[in-house]
């Protein structure tokens, strides 16, 4: 290769410097054509007359070769050696037994056409063809050559690196040139480059500088960009470890020799190469270097380290032979000698120290790459704990604490890292005062601000270690226990100790304001473990983790527990875990009381109502009381906490059936069988009694609520042969259910009676509950219906609970029952059905807009959206048993309902967005019936189904789908401006902006606002933000799965028109976005066999054989890739016959429309012939 060729002036083959030592380069690096060329740019260089050899503009002709010919292309000019360079290899072949390999290497030269490009064609080493067109870059080819060299020696760990590197010792003493020659090549082998220095260049120190940037200057031709210090080449000896061990070991060796202090010049020759190759600014060089540099600097504080250990014991030695009655003078002056020599390499490793980290580190730890920077901070944090004397100092401890603010998130844990092995050291808390009262604000704000969640979670507990010794200030104790509601996982659970620890000192400091614990014990009493309705000191620690829960909580009542919006989209709301629950589920970790979910629930259920009255200041039974007194939040918070550890002990019992092993026995079963039964009966028991107590707030009610979702019904059958209890608590649930009209007291009982009636042997108490719950909501709402003057509120919440109950529960008799007529029973409008009644409130308050109808419009249409889901499922199972289908179902009058808000409010109203979705939902759940089509020519009940198939499937009208089209646009440019994204300039054929839609935020006023206003000015843009992607994303989703049902878009002079308008700006608006339009992606035309000629003519230039090859592997690539297409296609296309959205798009157009996620990089990787 070039670049080894130009070596040759730097180390001739006949010095002695060459033939003395072992690393004689191999001849195999020539070949004909190499020669050749660089005998042309020698004869060239000669004309000119200059000393240097320069590279000309061909040098790049095998370095821009094409990747996948690095490695043969090495193998053509390694594997032709000439006549002479063979009889030096048989010569050699006796000592040297690894070149009796080379015959195999030859042949395979001959053979490798036909076999090493095939054989190592699935390697991920550059055969593979890329999904992009890429320039072509060489590669280092890592793995050393020369078995005889220190390189070899170091990296084949045929010895230890203390063996080499005593040998190298050796080699020095008898010639420290060619030695040092042969460490200096060792380095720059190290970074990947194949040039030399020789023993001149060596016994020239002042020239080391423009050495190093001829050879720099030649590397850098070469366009490496991998290098051994960062590669990930499987066939490299390389080791960073080995390499840095080694230069240790070299330094520990020339101390034990001594010749570390006696010939000064052995590391200053190598620091002068080496920290010139740091300032490099080729990245090889200078990384390499620079960790060479800090490996030698940790060897020197161990050095350092032993000495003083030494000097220390040296001193001790004297003193005592001092203090003894005959003092033998001799011994002493010997000793005071042996210190003195002592100090002075003591001195001259501390100079050797300094000397690094002034003219390394200090240039090194703010470094353009992360990797340097990472390096650097490792190494100072070892140097800190290894040699405390000299770089436990704040002019040292600084650069730790400015890293802490470097972009990059790898060197910021690095840095972390090694904070956190300084703090674990009680004794160093002295030394780290001053840094941590200097960067304390930087690592909070790390802690609550950091991009990673794993360094967040890692400087909380750095700050955990701070705030054991006294350093963090009470704000910073506050700012990190807020973190207990993050939204992420990691930091809750690391901030939880801390969290636990700062209940802690507020209940011991709560405790002394009682009179301390003697005083509480002998007031409280020896009550038993099994007595939870007694007071107990728990329940004051319980008090003061909702009173800090209580005032670590920002947002206040602000939330909603379920966290619903104003107008639910058509669909079930899912009801989410408060912010509350999540930091619960962490609490309970942190605080062993809370685990113990029996006391939670004894102190929540305790009457402090008669405490008060009874109060007189002086009794500490009655004061303790009054101190455990909690209010309506606090009360709130406690709950959450004990749906938490209800859940923690029921995942506890059944995480203990298994061993450390993973077995299963049957003492740990029946061990976990029993702690179920026991909260089961438990649970049980206490349900009813919380929803006594707080089942009137519906904040509080909810939670009760949830506590059932735990309960194993399963278990509490067996336990309780009689269904009177379990009647009872669904009556319970039942009262809530009527009575409350919040949205999340409603979706948690419903939940409660959906857990309910999974289990058989419970269902049949259940659905006569759920009954009950019919006739009360379908009474009440013919009521209401009735009345002369409309109740807006009471109507909304009626409809509400209709809409919870059609979601679990099958409503089509009850909605389609009609009623004997009388005048008491017939609304004013004259329906008696409930589907009719529901249809004319849409039509009646569909155009109103104030809240109250909104959401009374909405309740509505999602009853009657479920009322047509259940229809529909009951015609798929008569259509499966194959019989006669009677009452044929009619939608017509919910559609034209639907679709007069549709064109009647504007664009982005919510109401509009719930009635477009609940359109798109409703002509795309009978558009499920078409597969189920029975084969044409049938008689009977099949001839019946077609019929009522074929008039239930239907398409959106098409002004109707202008108007959901507008709506798309609406929403797609309200996120784009709250994104500040910006979208595909609009055709012609677009229809106009609208005037009315919502205007962008003006932040003009911000400069004048404080930092609490602009921080909840940018949480609430945050929320909009959110708000609007949602709005959009579930609204793209509606409309995708009508087209794939072919209801939307399908049909008219339009068909398509929608689909192309969506993808316009599939890559603008997010990965969310994105990856909902994924299924509309238009299939890539097939690929065909022309492709494998297009692939030998784009190889013209190469040998026959290598055509031959080309052609293969294109051809076998593709049959690759187009099964993987063809198997990705079937598994969507039963994918979407599941979700009964196919029809009969027919497995052709299946196949072309869902390809598209797999095949999109095949135009890509197809290219690379062209």
């Amino acid at each position: 290769m070039p670049a080894r060729l130009s070596s040759m002036e730097l180390s001739d083959p006949v010095t002695p410097a060459t033939t003395d030592t072992p690393n004689r380069r191999k001849s195999t690096r020539t070949a004909q054509k190499p020669i050749s060329y660089q005998q042309n740019q020698i004869v060239s260089i000669g004309s000119t007359g200059s000393g240097k050899r320069k590279r000309g503009d061909n040098t790049n002709i095998d370095i821009d070769a094409d990747p996948l010919g690095d490695e043969t292309s090495s193998d053509d000019n390694e594997s032709d050696p000439d006549e002479e360079e063979l009889k030096e290899l048989r010569r050699r072949a006796p000592s040297v037994k690894r070149v009796q390999k080379k015959p195999a290497a030859k042949k395979s030269k001959t053979t490798r056409p036909a076999t090493t490009s095939l054989a190592m064609r699935p390697a991920t080493n550059g055969i593979k063809k890329p999904t992009k067109p890429r320039k072509p870059r060489a590669k280092q080819n890592i793995t050393d050559p020369d078995e005889t060299s220190l390189y070899a020696d170091v990296f084949s760990q045929r010895q230890p690196t203390d063996e080499v590197a005593a040998e190298w010792i050796s080699r020095y003493d008898d010639h420290n040139a060619n030695a040092m020659c042969e460490l200096v090549n060792f380095v720059l082998r190290c970074t990947g480059c194949d040039l030399q220095v020789d023993v001149h260049d060596i016994d020239d120190p002042d020239n080391v500088p423009n050495k190093l940037t001829d050879l720099q200057e030649e590397f850098q031709a070469q366009k490496i960009t991998d290098y051994p210090l960062i590669s990930k080449a499987r066939s490299t000896l390389f080791s960073r470890a080995v390499m840095t061990d080694f230069f240790q070991s070299l330094v520990t060796s020339a101390h034990a020799k001594g010749l570390l202090y006696s010939d000064v010049a052995l590391l200053e020759n190598i620091q002068i190469w080496v920290t010139t190759m740091s300032s490099s600014g080729i990245r090889p060089f200078r990384h390499t270097a620079t960790v060479i540099s800090l490996a030698i600097a940790s060897a020197l504080c161990g050095l350092m380290r032993d000495i003083v250990d030494n000097i220390a014991t040296t001193t001790r030695q004297k003193d005592s032979e001092r203090k003894k009655k005959s003092v033998n003078k001799g011994r002493v002056s010997a000793l005071q000698t042996k210190v003195g020599e002592i100090e002075k390499k003591k001195d001259l490793v501390e100079s050797w120290l300094k000397d690094i980290f002034d003219t390394v580190f200090i240039h090194r730890y703010r470094d353009v790459d992360p990797k340097v920077r990472a390096d650097c901070s490792t190494a100072l944090g070892s140097w800190i704990a290894t040699c405390p004397d000299i770089f436990f100092e704040g002019q040292y401890l600084r650069y730790l604490g400015w890293v802490l603010s470097d972009v990059s998130a790898p060197t910021r844990a690095e840095v972390v890292k090694q904070l956190l092995r300084l703090y674990k050291n009680k004794d160093n808390v002295g030394r780290l005062r001053a840094f941590t009262e200097k960067f304390r604000s930087r690592m909070v704000e790390m802690a609550t601000q950091d991009a990673e969640p794993t360094i967040r979670a890692s400087v909380v507990e750095l700050l955990d270690m701070i705030r054991e010794v006294g350093l963090l200030e009470p704000d910073d104790i506050d700012t990190i226990g807020k973190l207990i509601f993050d939204s992420e996982p990691r930091v809750r659970k690391a901030v939880s100790g801390f969290f636990a620890e700062n209940i802690s000192d507020l209940f011991e400091s709560t405790v002394e304001e009682l009179g301390g614990e003697e005083v509480l014990d002998e007031a409280l009493g020896d009550s038993s473990e099994d007595d939870y309705d007694n007071p107990r000191k728990s329940w004051l620690k319980l008090k003061c983790l909702a009173e800090v829960l209580q005032s670590y909580d920002s947002n206040g009542d602000a939330e909603s527990p379920a966290g619903d919006e104003t107008i639910d989209s058509g669909i079930v709301p899912t009801v989410l875990e408060t912010r509350y629950a999540m930091a619960a589920q962490s609490i309970c970790e942190g605080v062993p009381e809370v685990k113990e979910w029996e006391t939670v629930a004894g102190y929540l259920l305790y009457d402090h109502s008669s405490t008060l009255q009874s109060y007189d200041g002086d009794d500490p039974q009655t004061a303790f009381k009054v101190r455990c007194q909690l209010g309506e939040k606090e009360e709130k918070l406690l709950l959450e906490v004990l749906n938490a550890a209800v859940k923690l002990r029921l995942t506890e019992a059944i995480e203990s059936e298994t061993d450390k092993k993973g077995k299963k026995t049957k003492a740990r079963k029946d061990e976990s069988r029993e702690i179920q039964e026991s909260v089961a009966t438990h649970l049980a028991q206490v349900i009813p009694k919380l929803l006594g107590k707080f089942g009137s707030n519906p904040s509080t009610a909810s939670a009760v609520l949830r506590l059932e979702h735990v309960l194993d019904l399963e278990i509490f059958q067996e336990l309780r042969q009689d269904s009177t209890e379990f009647a009872s608590l669904l009556d319970d649930i039942n009262k809530q259910f009527l009575t409350h009209a919040d949205h999340g007291v409603l979706a948690e009982a419903r939940n409660a009676l959906l857990h309910a009636r999974s289990y058989e042997d419970l269902e049949e108490v259940t659905d006569g509950k759920v009954q009950e719950l019919w006739e009360d909501t379908i009474d009440t709402l013919r009521e209401l219906a009735k009345a002369k003057t409309p109740h807006f509120t009471s109507m909304a919440n009626t409809v509400e609970r209709i809409s919870n109950l059609a979601s679990i529960s099958d409503c089509v008799v009850l909605f389609e029952y009609e009623p004997r007529t009388s005048t008491q029973t017939t609304s004013k409008t004259g329906f008696t059905r409930v589907v009719d009644i529901l249809v004319e409130v849409i039509k009646a308050y569909g155009n109103d807009d104030d809240a109250e109808s909104a959401s009374l419009v909405s309740s509505a249409m999602k009853s009657l959206l479920f009322y047509n889901m259940w229809i529909v499922r009951s015609l798929k199972e008569k259509i499966e048993l194959d019989e006669l289908i009677e009452d044929v179902p009619n939608y017509e009058n919910f559609s034209a309902a639907i679709q007069g808000i549709i064109s009647s409010r504007h664009k982005l109203d919510d109401v509009r967005l719930s009635a477009v979705g609940t359109l798109l939902d409703l002509h795309t759940t009978y558009a499920t019936l078409r597969h189920l089509l029975p084969p044409s020519g049938g008689k009977g009940a099949s001839a019946s189904a077609r019929d009522v198939v074929a008039s239930l499937v239907r398409g959106v009208p098409q002004p109707v789908q202008d108007m959901i089209l507008d709506s798309f646009l609406a929403a797609e440019k309200a996120y784009a401006q709250k994104a500040k994204r910006i979208l595909d300039s609009p055709p012609d054929d677009d229809p106009p902006d609208d005037p009315d839609s919502e205007p962008e935020d003006s932040s003009d006023d911000e400069d004048e606002e404080d930092d609490d206003e602009k921080t909840r000015r940018a949480q609430h843009r945050q929320h909009e933000l959110l708000v609007a992607e949602k709005r959009l994303c579930e609204l793209t989703g509606k409309i995708v799965l009508a087209i794939l049902g072919q209801v939307l878009d399908a049909s008219g002079s339009k068909k398509g028109t929608l689909r192309k308008r969506l993808l316009r700006n599939k890559a603008r608006l997010g990965p969310n976005f994105k990856e909902v339009l994924g299924y509309l992606d238009e299939a890539k035309p097939k690929r065909t066999r022309a492709k494998a000629r297009v692939v030998v003519r784009a190889a013209g230039n190469n040998k026959g054989v290598e055509k031959s090859n080309a052609i293969v592997t294109e051809e076998e690539d593709e049959d690759e890739e187009q099964n993987q297409v063809e198997d990705l296609v079937e598994d969507e296309a039963e994918d979407l016959e599941r979700r009964e959205l196919l029809g009969d798009l027919g497995e052709e157009r299946a196949a072309e429309e869902m390809a598209d996620a797999a095949g999109q990089d095949e135009d890509d990787d197809d290219i690379i012939g062209d």
